[in-house]
């Protein structure tokens, strides 16, 4: 393991996870907003929100997928070192992070069961940026409805046709978050 893997950690883990996971939370539960998250300095290809989510929500028990650019050593070394979670297929995550087409197809992900719905995967899609416009978003946590900028709508539409199962995403960028749960539906603009 090299000295790059050791450093971009939280400095003060309990406090700065309780923000991100907060964050995060928020995020998740009002659709299409953009929050802030700051705390971890991961290595490239990684964004700085992806890095601070991943130390939040991830633990050496989590299983997790990384796609594209984002399986490499360095990335590997880094979360071996500051999270321990195992490196899974697609098929045996709990959360995946790389970019929408390199997460592709979303068929590979689990979408829970009846018996547990929460068996799901959660997707952390790299994107360029976060922004407003697009596709129009409504259901729980927005009033009337909302937008945002996302790679398609055919995905998502699936997506929350299968509720109560389905697919979670977070959007990163930056130091940026917004999230997509499968209760949201969208509709192309």
């Amino acid at each position: 393991m090299n000295a790059e893997a050791l450093r971009g950690g939280f400095g003060d883990a309990p406090v700065e996870a309780a923000y991100a996971f907060r964050a995060a939370m928020n995020a998740m539960a009002r659709p299409g907003t953009v929050e802030t998250l700051k705390g971890a300095q991961p290595p490239a290809p990684v964004s700085v929100a992806a890095g601070t989510l991943l130390l939040t929500l991830c633990d050496p028990d989590t299983p997790l997928h990384l796609a594209g650019d984002y399986d490499c050593d360095a990335v590997r070394a880094w979360i071996s070192f500051h999270i321990g979670a195992r490196i899974v297929a697609p098929e045996n995550a709990m959360f995946a992070l790389g970019t929408w087409d390199a997460l592709a197809p979303l068929s590979r992900f689990a979408i829970g069961t009846a018996e547990y719905p929460d068996r799901s995967a959660t997707l952390i899609v790299e994107r360029e940026r976060l922004e407003q416009g697009g596709m129009t978003l409504f259901g729980p946590g927005i009033k009337d409805s909302t937008t945002m900028v996302l790679p398609e709508s055919k995905a998502f539409q699936m997506n929350a046709m299968l509720f109560p199962l389905g697919l979670d995403f977070f959007f990163t960028s930056g130091d940026q978050l917004a999230a997509l749960p499968r209760t949201t539906k969208v509709e192309a603009a």
